[in-house]
């Protein structure tokens, strides 16, 4: 039976890796809805190879230029063209690949609808896991993780019960800076930053794998994904990003799940799930394996991570603005407003001045983001 998919985030790093699979698997696979940014080139090629019934876009001029060239195409723009993809009634599967909470509403229209939702977007139950795990319970959605590391605790836990979990130890590269002198690390210029030393990643998450925040992210989100608590889950640096999570179990067992560095094997698993099909992914040589390493991240070297436990077991609304706080930072780190230092100094302001609350709808979750994103912003014009 063909799978019908549609694709939230299509151009961005994600995006391009389902856009891999489905390559691979094209007589498996039907894309039916595109939802991109302002890549419009891209967009245009994907709509030639894929002949989608409907895509989205940033904002109506983008979605004049694209209807040029497709003029019985249906084409949506804005926050939401992607609600529109989104709930498109052919897609039973929806990629949500967007970046940071703007993927916000895509994603939860989509498991309100009974989707299957293979989540790349780490933010939505950073900033909405209750209301989104709620409404999954309603619709009967599936959540299927598409980070690496949450794609691993999920094989790892398949026939499992979380109950005899007495660990679960998510792996890291350590990023970009994981050598470098630590008294340079607050001056580190974007060209270090942004040379990891094993993925390709978009801007962003790279400039995340770096501080760590990335971790914190995923932490958060493995608890509410997996019904673990923080204090049972810890990070661990694996340089060679073959490990991509281990679960310890109470008997002593350690399950892990190891795979080349490619993000189009978790994508497929979640788009395929629960079957595996062979696609065009490299295997693992383990004749050319000569070690695997694991070590406890540094606190001085990343303490963005720190920020992101404390966030978590303050409130809601902290996990919200330490998301907020970071977009904003690592967005002006990108455009070389402020040193890479800063980041950490941003987040912690914003995160000092939020009052714990538990927010009960998209709209308060907003607000309480729009508020930590014009404190980020106060904190950065000051440059204090």
């Amino acid at each position: 039976m063909t799978i019908k998919l549609a694709v939230l985030g299509s151009t961005g790093s994600i995006g391009e890796s389902t856009i891999k699979v489905v390559r691979s698997l094209k007589d498996r696979i039907k894309i039916v809805g595109l939802s991109a940014g302002k890549n419009i080139n891209r967009i245009i090629e994907q709509i030639k190879e894929f002949s989608p019934l409907a895509v989205s876009v940033k904002d109506e001029e983008d979605a004049r230029k694209v209807k040029k060239f497709f003029p019985k195409l249906e084409i949506f723009y804005g926050e939401q063209g992607s609600v529109a993809i989104a709930s498109m009634p052919e897609a039973k599967t929806v990629v949500a690949a967007i970046v940071g909470i703007a993927g916000l509403p895509s994603t939860y229209k989509a498991v309100k609808l009974g989707k299957r939702v293979a989540l790349a977007n780490k933010e939505a139950l950073v900033t909405a896991a209750r209301i989104i795990t709620k409404s999954a319970q309603k619709s009967g959605a599936e959540i299927i993780p598409v980070d690496s590391e949450h794609c691993a605790i999920f094989q790892c836990l398949r026939g499992e019960s979380t109950k005899f979990v007495s660990k679960i130890m998510l792996t890291g590269s350590g990023g970009a800076l994981r050598d470098f002198p630590l008294e340079k690390i607050s001056n580190a210029s974007l060209s270090d930053v942004l040379n990891h030393p094993t993925w390709k990643m978009g801007r962003k998450i790279t400039v995340d794998s770096a501080t760590l925040v990335n971790k914190g992210l995923e932490l958060i989100e493995a608890s509410y994904l997996f019904g673990i608590p923080q204090e049972k889950i810890e990070v661990v640096i694996h340089r060679e990003s073959i490990v991509h999570s281990l679960v310890e179990f109470f008997d002593g067992s350690v399950m892990a799940q190891l795979a080349s560095a490619d993000m189009a094997l978790p994508i497929q698993y979640a788009i395929t799930f629960p079957t595996r099909i062979e696609g065009d992914v490299k295997k693992l040589d383990f004749g050319s394996i000569s070690k695997l390493s694991f070590e406890k991240p540094d606190k001085k070297r990343y303490p963005c991570l720190s920020l992101a436990r404390e966030a978590f077991a303050e409130s809601e609304a902290h996990t919200i603005a330490f998301n907020a706080a970071n977009e904003v930072a690592v967005k002006a780190f990108i455009e070389e407003i402020i040193s890479f230092g800063k980041i950490y100094m941003v987040i912690k302001k914003v995160l000092d001045k939020t009052i714990s609350c538990s927010p009960e709808s998209l709209e308060e979750i907003f607000y309480i983001d729009r508020i930590s994103r014009e404190l980020a912003q106060k904190f950065i014009a000051q440059g204090d």
